[in-house]
Order: C-alpha cells, then sequence, then structure tokens
C-alpha cells in the first residue's frame, strides 16, 4: 500500500542547521528505500520564498503500522529532529493517463 507522508521542519532557530546536517544520511537513506522499490517519489516542502520547510514522501509498505516500525527509527529526519510533525495518509496513485 502507498502511503504520503508530510514531515514538517521545526521552526527553531536550530532547525536549518539540523536539516543540514541530517541531509545527506538522508538522501542516502532515501536511495536505499528506492533501490528496495518502497521509496516512489518525493521532494521538499517549500514556503512562499522558495525555503525548505519540510518534505513529502510516498512510500510503499504493507501498512501504516509497518512505515511507522520500519522507516521512522531509522529516517534521519526524524532521529535527528528535523522533522516535528509527521502526517501519513493513505495514498492512491490516480490512473488518469492509462496508467
Amino acid at each position: 500500500m502507498r502511503f504520503i507522508l508530510l514531515g514538517y521542519d521545526g521552526t527553531d532557530a536550530d532547525a536549518p542547521a539540523r536539516r543540514a546536517a541530517a541531509r545527506a544520511a538522508h538522501l542516502e537513506g532515501a536511495k536505499t528505500l528506492c533501490d528496495a522499490g518502497i521509496f516512489q517519489y518525493g521532494g521538499a516542502l517549500l514556503d512562499k520564498e522558495g525555503k525548505m520547510i519540510g518534505s513529502m514522501m510516498v512510500l510503499e509498505y504493507p501498512s501504516e503500522e509497518a512505515l511507522r516500525a520500519e522507516f521512522f527509527p531509522v529516517e534521519p529526519y526524524v532521529t535527528m529532529g528535523v522533522w516535528q510533525e509527521i502526517v501519513v495518509h493513505p495514498f492512491g496513485l490516480a490512473g488518469m493517463f492509462g496508467g
């Protein structure tokens, strides 16, 4: 089952430094998950000025419980305190163009 994950960064003064410190490990983990067919796509959430304020990821897990149990403990943006709010929703990809 696919899930959309929205991870919102903290708004404190240290939030950009936490994101910068965790970014390389986050991207490495995303590549590993992509190779395993778990990470479908994602990117940065931006404010109106184009500053990163969070992340969006589409992930494939058997259940939300599995996502939380397997992904959260190893995701650097979680373990290093980058994301201060995380929202997970089941996600159905529309087949609008024959897909």
